[in-house]
């Protein structure tokens, strides 16, 4: 059933100035394929291909919420309950001093980005001190406080998706407390990385590199020039609105796994995760996945800052997932993605 037109997207991918690579699996791909085209360093001439591991940044979200709701499924966290007493207390203080009302917001407002917490990473403030200062190690209490001295809340609790990566590193934050163990550990443990066969994952700084795998890809900022961030301190996105790297063939297989129930114990729990809330802009943003339509139908997906991205097609049974080296070139890999969705689509209603 090769209706993702394998051909086509090979000379697309290589129509494109930035490096980039497509992962494609699913319960009806027959076959798992990728394709890469450009390099992952062309300082050596070490080219991109489907194993090589790039910073993910806000895919990770997804891994974060996905554990979240493990621990709920065991009964660890219930998502209803207020925050204040999940988060550490130096966080806690921030928070109130602020003016956040932390009795009311709750794990379900963080998760679905409700909460009304003004979002450090995305004040152009914090980008330029991160550009100004590349090995400065920010920590999580430094990131929350930023967000606290940038703005106050948004909105009240539970009123509108409004995205926030500071509100995922609070999560990072009551996933540690609960768990009694770093967040990358509990990650790893919850959604059982080894025993799904994701060999080029891992998170940064915190973890070691998996023996055998490739060394990352470079990764560029394109703006008015073109910034090789690949060495930025991995602590400028750490703490649970990103940390990961890992590979476009990990990342596709890990959708997929989500999606055709292999990471949760109670198949109610991924219901949960997709549940829509009745906030205003809810339909945009589950727990920890976006919605989108594509051709016309609902397709559940993430991307990350830097130039990833990945949806899984209900109705057609597939996951695909792209990379590209260079920032600039993510609105080009997504139409390449979603025109793949499309000849999924189309390839199912032709079997009907």
């Amino acid at each position: 059933m090769d209706f993702l037109q394998r051909e086509v997207l090979t000379a697309a991918l290589h129509e494109q100035s930035a490096a980039m690579a497509v992962f494609i699996t699913g319960k009806n791909v027959p076959v798992p394929w990728g394709i890469a085209a450009g390099m992952a360093d062309s300082s050596t001439a070490r080219p991109l291909t489907i194993d090589t591991p790039l910073r993910v940044a806000s895919n990770t979200k997804t891994f974060v919420a996905a554990t979240v709701l493990r621990l709920w499924e065991q009964g660890a966290i219930v998502l209803d309950a207020p925050i204040a007493a999940l988060l550490a207390p130096t966080l806690e203080r921030l928070l109130a001093s602020r003016g956040y009302p932390i009795d009311d917001i709750t794990v379900r407002h963080l998760l679905s980005h409700s909460a009304g917490i003004y979002d450090h990473a995305d004040d152009p403030r914090y980008f330029k001190a991160v550009l100004a200062n590349p090995t400065h190690y920010w920590t999580r209490e430094e990131q929350v406080g930023l967000s606290c001295h940038y703005a106050g809340p948004t909105n009240a609790p539970g009123k509108e998706y409004r995205y926030s990566d500071t509100g995922y590193v609070l999560l990072g934050d009551i996933v540690e407390r609960v768990t009694q163990a770093p967040l990358a550990e509990s990650v790893r443990h919850q959604l059982r990385f080894d025993e799904r066969g994701l060999a080029s994952t891992w998170w940064e700084m915190v973890e070691s590199q998996p023996a055998g795998t490739q060394a990352r890809a470079r990764q560029f900022l394109d703006d008015e020039a073109i910034t090789d961030v690949t060495h930025l301190s991995a602590t400028l996105d750490l703490y649970g609105g990103g940390g990961l790297v890992m590979s476009v063939r990990d990342l596709a297989t890990f959708q997929q796994d989500l999606f055709e129930n292999r990471v949760f114990d109670n198949p109610g729990t991924l219901v949960e995760m997709l549940r829509q809330g009745d906030h205003e802009g809810a339909e945009e943003y589950r727990l920890g996945i976006s919605v989108k339509r594509v051709g016309g139908r609902e397709r559940y997906s993430h991307a990350g800052f830097w130039g990833t991205a990945v949806y899984y097609s209900p109705d057609a049974g597939v996951s695909v997932a792209g990379f590209t080296t260079h920032r600039a070139g993510r609105p080009a890999l997504v139409e390449l993605l979603e025109n793949a969705l499309r000849a999924a689509a189309e390839g199912v209603e032709d079997e009907d």
